[in-house]
């Protein structure tokens, strides 16, 4: 589980981070599913499995990239606004997806993390999670964190929940809280901030993901819809990232 573990980087980025270099984390917002499934005159289910296989493609170049982390927005707090058709379908596939690609994902070096709230997810489901999680605890050639009913609002909230038991119970001083506390509430507090969020099928907004982390990435708004989103792709954009002349507010002189 993610309490469990150790912080690898800190909340701030540094600037010199990013500096002529690729970005070492990446956050995906993997839109387009639907639209591609009804191109082709398909249901929109058919275009969420195409996407889960995608996957795959994507956490295999992380490593030529230089991606250490990347982080993928599967279910957010308000897709169970959507038919009960699809909400069920897409829980079937992240169980079947967790099934089949345990063991290649731990055998392949990578660690899974999985943030959100679990509280609306079956049994089975979290049992899988929790699996996962405990298979490739021992991995750190590239961590994979799927957000899964997330919501950066929720988090937040959650986090900041937390953060006001510990003062009532005397744990922390209030005085002492800063722009350096809360993150060590968020689910995502093992992780580096991510450099670089791209998002996939032409739409502009950030839709509640990572709200609080994502405050110095750059971003990318990509016209390809996810199922379509490849290899070459995405290692166009890493090297992108890299021309950025990233100051964090400062001005280089």
């Amino acid at each position: 589980m993610v309490a469990a573990l150790e912080k690898p980087g800190t909340s701030n980025a540094s600037p010199e981070q990013g500096d002529g270099t690729g970005p070492r984390h990446v956050a995906v917002i993997m839109d387009g599913n639907g639209r591609w499934a009804q191109m082709r005159g398909r249901p929109r289910l058919f275009g969420h499995h195409a996407g889960a296989r995608r996957v795959r493609e994507i956490v295999e170049a992380c490593p030529p990239n230089g991606v250490k982390y990347l982080t993928i927005f599967a279910f957010s707090t308000e897709n169970w606004k959507r038919t009960q058709v699809e909400v069920s379908g897409l829980m079937k596939l992240f169980q079947r997806y967790i099934t089949k690609e345990a063991r290649a994902l731990a055998d392949a070096g990578v660690r899974v993390r999985f943030i959100g709230d679990r509280v609306r997810l079956n049994n089975k489901l979290i049992e899988l999670m929790d699996n996962l999680e405990l298979i490739t605890s021992g991995n750190d050639k590239v961590h994979l964190t799927i957000a899964l009913n997330y919501g950066g609002r929720d988090e937040v909230a959650r986090a900041t929940k937390r953060l006001a038991q510990d003062v009532a119970s005397g744990k922390l001083d209030p005085e002492t809280v800063d722009e350096e506390t809360l993150p060590k509430y968020l689910d995502t507090y093992v992780l580096p901030d991510p450099d670089l969020v791209i998002r996939t099928s032409g739409e502009a907004r950030i839709s509640n993901f990572l709200l609080w982390q994502s405050a110095y990435s750059e971003y990318e708004f990509i016209d390809t819809l996810w199922p379509d989103f490849t290899a070459q792709e995405f290692g166009e954009l890493t090297a992108k990232y890299g021309t950025k002349d990233r100051r964090f507010g400062g001005v280089k002189v």
